[in-house]
């Protein structure tokens, strides 16, 4: 059995509404291939996310929003936690980046692909970057509906994720 890790941290629901729907993605894409009984997909907030995660899983997708021109304080909080017990452990696994973000995303986006550079991770694709557009106080702290052409786009990636984890690359 081989395992997807889906990372994910959201305070307003727009991130974790991509990681749900890239584990959907998932989903399908081992169905499609025949090989749903040899896929498991792990959604985990980043809270709680453990080395022992990173170390049982052959792939990983990380989501998280922007704030600030930067990765969200429990995402990033997530890496530096569990970046050295992994350390030289998961090089050469395939990973993806999904980023919900107000105005831009490019820098949240940045910091994931140098952590991921550092553990020696491949990218599958680029970063995904779904902009939402909230650009007052009010709009940054609602709730986000991420459109339905933006969950396509997740469900794409965790489709991806989940071919190429399952045909070992």
């Amino acid at each position: 059995m081989k395992q997807l890790l889906i990372i994910w941290h959201s305070r307003t629901g727009a991130a974790r509404q991509m990681a749900e729907a890239a584990a959907r993605g998932a989903t399908a894409a081992a169905a499609q291939l025949e090989q749903a009984d040899e896929l498991h997909i792990i959604l985990r907030r980043a809270a709680g996310a453990a080395a022992d995660d990173l170390l049982a899983s052959q792939g990983f997708l990380f989501c998280a929003p922007e704030n600030l021109a930067s990765l969200s304080g429990e995402m990033k909080e997530c890496f530096d936690r569990n970046y050295y017990a992994v350390l030289d452990r998961i090089q050469g696994l395939p990973y993806g980046c999904a980023i919900s973000a107000g105005s831009d995303g490019s820098g949240a986006a940045r910091q994931v692909e140098r952590i991921c550079t550092g553990w020696r991770l491949k990218p599958v694709a680029p970063p995904l970057i779904v902009n939402l557009g909230a650009q007052t106080a009010e709009q940054i702290w609602a709730e986000k509906t991420v459109p339905a052409q933006d969950l396509a786009r997740c469900e794409e990636l965790g489709g991806l994720l989940a071919g190429v984890v399952l045909m070992g690359g």
